[in-house]
């Protein structure tokens, strides 16, 4: 019999994995496009590391649940992700989509320091792995930040542009998942509310020597995980387009 908790974490997991899974893919619409050579290669490298880390929660979901991690991300449908819109919209200009990974940058580490504490060992190794390797990326992404921020009137106005964009749907990484108050009196998950406290530390701080300014006024309300724009499933069709081609094939 599995432990009552365990849908929930696995839910929370999907969604960690479906996150990474489909930024990964945005960020490599990127390939052969980025403004300079240099930056083809290294943000082609991100998007292998996100991509790693899916596989990483997948593979924790494979151990609770039986589900083979390839079948899980080329044969679900819309439906059935849990990322955040986020990062299913459309890859932008580049100041929209340094802006998207700097905060998607921020929020792994802050939330992979917290979850390294987890009382499920595998998942707080998997954090670990994820911390160190982010670290790298929020470097890379915040030099970006200001580089665009502090350049010329025209890449400050995109970067302040993609941010009022981006501000408010980025608050729904924080929004809590049904059913998992008790993993997180268990120790099992943590407090979202402190893991994002400690983002908007790391991003305000940045953005506002970057020369840019946090949105005001309320956020709008926020969908719930599972919730998704037409964006995603023109995502979907594209990135799984091989995969369905032949489901019986070995590579």
């Amino acid at each position: 019999m599995k432990p009552a908790w365990q849908p929930a974490l696995v839910a929370r997991l999907q969604a960690l994995a479906d996150d990474e899974l489909i930024l990964a893919h945005r960020d490599a619409e990127w390939t052969g496009h980025a403004p300079i050579l240099e930056e083809d290669i290294a943000l082609a490298n991100i998007a292998q590391d996100e991509l790693g880390h899916a596989m990483q929660y997948l593979g924790l979901v494979e151990s609770l649940t039986g589900h083979d991690p390839d079948a899980l991300a080329f044969f679900r449908g819309p439906e059935a992700f849990l990322n955040v819109q986020m990062v299913e919209l459309p890859k932008g200009d580049w100041a929209f989509t340094m802006v998207r990974q700097f905060l998607f940058d921020a929020y792994e580490l802050a939330l992979g320091r917290q979850l390294q504490a987890s009382a499920f060992a595998p998942l707080a190794a998997v954090a670990a792995l994820v911390a160190r390797e982010e670290i790298y990326h929020l470097r890379h992404t915040a030099a970006w930040v200001q580089r665009l921020g502090l350049g010329t009137d025209e890449s400050g106005r995109r970067m302040q542009a993609a941010l009022d964009v981006l501000w408010g749907p980025a608050q729904q990484l924080f929004s809590p998942m049904p059913a998992e108050a008790p993993l997180v009196a268990a120790g099992i998950l943590p407090d979202l509310a402190t893991a994002r406290a400690e983002w908007q530390r790391l991003v305000g701080d940045h953005l506002a020597r970057s020369g840019l300014t946090l949105p005001a006024g309320a956020m709008p309300a926020l969908a719930p995980r599972g919730a998704h724009t037409a964006h995603l499933a023109d995502l979907l069709a594209d990135m799984q387009a091989v995969a369905r081609a032949d489901p019986e094939a070995e590579w």
